[in-house]
C-alpha cells in the first residue's frame, strides 16, 4: 500500500483563526485599519514620507559622500560652498557645505540618524515606564496609585523641555567633562524619557481600572496566576490601541525636545550633530548670506515631524470607535 498523501493544514489558534504568516498578512489587508489607511491619500503619503526618512537615516554612511562625524574627511578649503544649482556650487556637495567644510546632505542624513535614534530610545524609555508605572497604580490602586498619580500631577505642572534641562543640567552638573558623544546621547534619552512617561501612565491606569473588574481578570485571579503576569498577559493587550497613538505623537514631540535642547547649546555636542546641533550652526551664518546651512536641516525637520504627526493624528482617529 502506497502512503497516502496528506495534506498540510496551516496552523490555527483555538478561536479557529490562522497563525501563519499569509494568514497574518490577509487578516492585515482586510482590516479596518488598513481600510481606513489605504482611504487617505495624505495619510499614505505622510507614511511614504517618514519610512523613506528612517530608510536615509538608516542607510546614511551608504549615502553620503563623507562622514560629517569624522573630522580627518573634513577640509576647511571646502567651507561655505554654496549649493550645486547655483553659480559657486562645486560638485559633489549638493546641498552646499557648511564652515567646517562638511556635506550640507550628509550631514543632514547623519544627524537625522542621530535624531531618530534619540526620538525612538526616549519613546521607549518613557512608554516602558509609563507603562509599568501605569498597571502598578492601576491593578494595585491605594497609596501606592496615589502617589504615583500625585508625581504625575506635579510633572503636569511643568513644561516637558523644562523637566528635560533640568535633568541634562544635573546629570552635566554631576559627570562634568567627562561626558562625551555617547554619554549625551544617553543623558538626552533618559531626559527625554523622564519627560513622557505620564501620558502612559494615566493612560494605562485608566484602562487598567476598567478591565480589571472584568470576569477574564477574576477567572486569571481564580486559578491562581501571579499579578504581573494578569497585567503584563491579560490587561495590557486592551491597552495597545491608545498606547500606539501617545508613542507615535511622542515621537514626534521627542524628536523636537532633543533639537530644542541641541539648538539652546546644551544637547548633543558639535562632533555628533543632530538635526537641532546643524540648525543651531547655521543659524550663526544666516544673515552672513550662507543660508543653505540652516534652511536644509530645518526642512528636513520639519517634514519629519509634519509625517509623523499626520500619522499620529491618523491613527488617533482611526482607532477611535466613536468615529467609526
Amino acid at each position: 500500500m502506497s502512503d497516502a498523501v496528506v495534506p498540510h493544514k496551516a496552523e490555527t489558534s483555538p478561536r479557529g483563526g490562522d497563525l501563519s504568516s499569509a494568514g497574518w498578512l490577509r487578516r492585515t489587508l482586510d482590516s479596518d485599519l488598513f481600510y481606513s489607511f489605504r482611504q487617505s491619500k495624505l495619510t499614505m503619503i505622510a507614511a511614504a514620507v517618514t519610512v523613506l526618512f528612517f530608510l536615509l537615516a538608516i542607510f546614511a554612511s551608504v549615502l553620503s559622500v563623507q562622514d560629517p562625524f569624522d573630522p580627518a574627511q573634513l577640509q576647511l578649503i571646502n567651507s561655505r560652498i554654496p549649493p550645486l544649482w547655483e553659480a559657486d556650487g562645486q560638485s559633489p556637495y549638493l546641498l552646499g557645505t557648511d564652515e567646517q567644510g562638511r556635506d550640507v546632505l550628509s550631514a543632514i542624513l547623519y544627524g537625522m540618524r542621530v535624531s531618530l535614534v534619540v526620538g525612538v530610545l526616549g519613546v521607549l524609555f518613557s512608554g516602558a515606564l509609563g507603562i509599568l508605572l501605569g498597571l502598578i497604580a492601576g491593578y494595585v490602586g491605594g497609596a501606592v496609585d496615589s502617589l504615583i498619580m500625585r508625581i504625575a500631577d506635579v510633572q503636569l505642572t511643568f513644561p516637558a523641555i523644562l523637566i528635560a534641562l533640568l535633568v541634562n543640567g544635573v546629570a552635566k552638573s554631576v559627570f562634568g567633562n567627562r561626558l562625551d558623544a555617547i554619554s549625551m546621547l544617553v543623558v538626552l534619552v533618559f531626559a527625554i524619557g523622564l519627560s513622557f512617561w505620564v501620558q502612559y501612565a494615566r493612560t494605562v491606569r485608566g484602562s487598567v481600572l476598567v478591565e480589571k473588574n472584568k470576569d477574564y481578570v477574576a477567572a486569571a485571579q481564580l486559578i491562581g496566576l501571579p499579578a504581573p503576569v494578569i497585567m503584563l498577559r491579560h490587561v495590557l493587550p486592551n491597552t495597545t490601541g491608545p498606547i500606539m497613538v501617545i508613542a507615535t505623537i511622542n515621537l514626534a514631540l521627542a524628536i523636537i525636545t532633543e533639537a530644542t535642547l541641541s539648538f539652546l547649546g546644551v544637547g548633543l555636542p558639535d562632533t555628533m550633530p543632530s538635526l537641532g546641533t546643524l540648525i543651531r550652526i547655521g543659524n550663526n551664518y544666516l544673515f552672513s548670506g550662507e543660508w543653505w546651512i540652516v534652511a536644509f536641516p530645518g526642512i528636513a525637520l520639519a517634514a519629519l515631524i509634519l509625517s509623523i504627526n499626520l500619522l499620529g493624528d491618523w491613527l488617533r482617529d482611526a482607532l477611535n470607535p466613536k468615529l467609526r
